[in-house]
């Protein structure tokens, strides 16, 4: 089992940064792809950004590429999230997920409680 906890959402301006953080309890973490989805009001759930277990690999949606960058630190089981640039429609929840242990960076088991994001212009 892997439980998440997502930190270092907030309010922040047009152009501006934040880094959200997820801290992983269990171990198997660093052995499993960390994903970011995020959801606004009346739309999906969208995976935006995940990162291998290794780090090696990441996805970014178009949306944000270029403005985002997924990372984690296996030895203190967190992922992160630098956010850079943020527009308003980047306003969303965001949450951070788990995969399977080795498995697809699509795919994923384990969910955050989500963080608040918004973006005023």
């Amino acid at each position: 089992q892997v439980q998440l906890v997502e930190s270092g959402g907030g309010l922040v301006q047009a152009g501006g940064s934040l880094r959200l953080s997820c801290a992983a309890s269990g171990r198997s973490f660093r052995s499993r792809p960390a994903g970011w989805f995020r959801q606004a009001p009346g739309k999906e759930r969208q995976l935006i950004a995940a990162i291998s277990w290794s780090g090696g690999n990441t996805y970014y949606a178009d949306s944000v590429k270029g403005r985002f960058t997924a990372s984690r630190d296996n030895v203190k089981n967190t992922a992160y999230l630098q956010m850079n640039s943020l527009k308003p429609e980047d306003t969303a929840v965001y949450y951070c997920a788990a995969g399977g242990v080795g498995g697809s960076l699509y795919e994923y088991n384990y969910w955050g409680q989500g963080t608040q994001v918004t973006v005023s212009s």
